[in-house]
């Protein structure tokens, strides 16, 4: 009998992704403090699972995870959550594919911005140019809100001016990457206050600048 494919999921690793051979997923996890993997056993539930929290599957067989309905304005100002905050977050068409990425405030919903869809890029470089783009735009307006992500790579990219990305630049992602190296370059010649904050997902639902594809 063949074996069933697994794909795999590295949320923490060398470079976060899906994965569809254990030796692929190992490269990027051996040797790494901390690393963040499971196993699915089909390309749309390891896609999902990116999308979201170690936190929400590390504890189940991989196929599914509880989903924390998400909070009031008022539960989430119980929870200790700044209102006056903007929220951001990517969607990307698989990995590599079509991504776009948006800010929202979180006290009034309202959509700050919204970019995209860009082809053939991911969804982790779509949530640092969305958080890159909430700091230049909370500086533009002299606020100083923090800015919530639930992506702990891109948090990491911004706070290192640096992105480790395996994507190749081509000629159909030559957009994306243009703006990728606008945004380092304001990371470099820039300084800001703005606090970039992890969103509780697996606490507080999901972030309010969500696009809802799960």
């Amino acid at each position: 009998m063949a074996k069933e494919p697994k794909f795999y999921v590295v949320w923490r690793g060398r470079e976060p992704g899906v994965f569809e051979t254990w030796a692929d997923c190992q490269s990027q996890i051996h040797g790494f403090s901390g690393a963040e993997y499971k196993s699915f056993p089909s390309r749309a539930q390891a896609e999902e699972a990116f999308s979201r929290t170690y936190d929400e599957y590390k504890s189940t067989g991989g196929s599914s995870a509880k989903k924390v309905p998400k909070l009031t304005i008022n539960e989430l100002r119980e929870r200790g959550v700044q209102l006056d905050s903007l929220c951001v977050d990517a969607a990307c068409s698989g990995n590599p594919g079509a991504m776009e990425y948006r800010g929202v405030e979180l006290s009034s919903g309202a959509m700050l911005f919204q970019r995209g869809p860009y082809p053939d890029a991911t969804v982790n470089l779509g949530e640092f140019l969305a958080i890159v783009e909430g700091l230049v735009h909370l500086k533009r307006e002299g606020k100083s809100w923090p800015i919530y992500s639930d992506s702990r790579t891109a948090i990491a990219w911004v706070r290192n001016r640096q992105i480790k990305t395996t994507l190749p630049r081509r000629a159909t992602n030559r957009k994306v990457f243009e703006l990728i190296d606008r945004a380092l370059a304001w990371l470099t010649k820039n300084s800001y206050s703005t606090r970039v904050l992890k969103w509780k997902t697996d606490e507080w639902g999901e972030i309010p600048a969500d696009f809802g594809r799960k």
